[in-house]
């Protein structure tokens, strides 16, 4: 009997001692839960109170977005130059265009304005090399016989021609008539002494422009890339096997793989770069093959290595109070790492101006005919 006792009296025991487990475990449970709750309670109301204060408080300017043009977030940590005032052109804001270099070290340029091809002396003399009649000149480039290239457009911008002069502003002939229905914007030649320009055509949603060749002779044009929106820009990488061109009506960098001067090579064709804000103008190739295209309305130059990624810019003094921003076009010098901007200012006061910073690489050496 004291047996049968002992044995109901631990069954009893483990009963009790099992249930007061199960208690204590429930309490650590609601403990928990109640520690959970409150910490979500907490981060929740901290969350709203947060957005009632963002709302409450509204969108602030700061020193990027106070400027008429700020940096794009993916451009800010760029490796950033500062040009520096070099030659006041003018008082006025005479729309500059068209830089690059002669062989004899004068920086050669465009005054759309007043029609004319400026040159500038390596000791800052300035004279005019050709005054155009009926067309505004905007872009140039050299033959490699010394012939100076004229992309020019009419003042209605609905038609323009190719003309040609040579270095001291005479014997000047036209290559590509009004009549032939393009508006040439910009030219860079090829080795062989053809040349591609850009045909500025179109609207961003009607592309009617692009980028044409015209062959060594002359007697022959030929598309290479159609299709553009107000094609403005144009180069070509060191060995010729890469063209380059900007869309200025569609914010877009074209980078083409050419398998001959007219032909591009399979799957070569891309678009390596958009945009952003307004609008890619004038571009230029430096002997490492990095692209420098100016920002038109940006006030800047931004950079690109040879496979269209962008490794730096150069910003023009007060741009961030919009002055200068109409950053057209710019070159760079021969055998050095010199890099020149022209802007102009517009009504703002400031004028036409050549600015100066360095380059990555030097620029591109001026060669021969074969």
């Amino acid at each position: 009997m004291n047996v049968v006792h002992s044995k109901n009296a631990a069954r009893r025991e483990a009963r009790q001692t099992t249930e007061h487990k199960s208690r204590a475990t429930a309490r650590r449970r609601r403990t928990l839960a109640a520690i959970v709750s409150a910490v979500i309670g907490l981060s929740c109301a901290t969350a709203v109170s947060a957005r009632s204060t963002a709302v409450a408080q509204g969108l602030a300017y700061d020193a990027q977005t106070q400027e008429p043009v700020p940096i794009p977030p993916s451009e800010q940590a760029l490796q950033t130059a500062r040009a520096e005032s070099w030659f006041k052109v003018s008082d006025q804001g005479l729309i500059l265009e068209g830089a690059i270099f002669d062989g004899n070290g004068n920086l050669l340029f465009c005054d759309v304005s007043g029609r004319r091809v400026l040159r500038l002396t390596p000791d800052k003399q300035l004279s005019t090399v050709v005054t155009l009649d009926g067309l505004s000149p905007g872009g140039l480039a050299l033959r490699q016989d010394g012939r100076l290239f004229i992309a020019a457009l009419n003042s209605a911008y609905d038609g323009g021609a190719v003309l040609a002069v040579n270095p001291d502003g005479t014997h000047l002939q036209t290559i590509i008539p009004p009549t032939a229905g393009y508006m040439p914007n910009d030219l860079v030649f090829d080795a062989k002494g053809g040349f591609y320009f850009t045909d500025f055509k179109g609207t961003a949603t009607e592309p009617k422009g692009g980028v044409y060749y015209a062959a060594p002779d002359f007697s022959a044009i030929t598309p290479v890339l159609p299709g553009l929106a107000m094609a403005n820009g144009v180069a070509l990488s060191p060995d010729g096997k890469v063209l380059w061109a900007t869309e200025f009506g569609r914010n877009l960098l074209h980078r083409v793989q050419l398998a001959d001067a007219t032909t591009i090579a399979p799957i070569g064709s891309a678009i390596a770069y958009q945009f952003v804000g307004p609008a890619p103008d004038s571009m230029r190739a430096d002997a490492d093959g990095n692209i420098y295209v100016a920002l038109y309305g940006q006030g800047r130059v931004l950079a690109f290595n040879r496979n269209g990624i962008p490794i730096g810019q150069v910003l023009l003094p007060g741009r961030e109070y919009g002055h200068h921003l109409a950053s057209t076009s710019l070159a760079i010098r021969p055998g050095a790492h010199n890099l020149y901007v022209v802007a102009n200012d517009g009504a703002n006061g400031e004028g036409a101006t050549v600015f100066h910073s360095t380059a990555f690489g030097k620029g591109l050496q001026p060669t021969l005919l074969p």
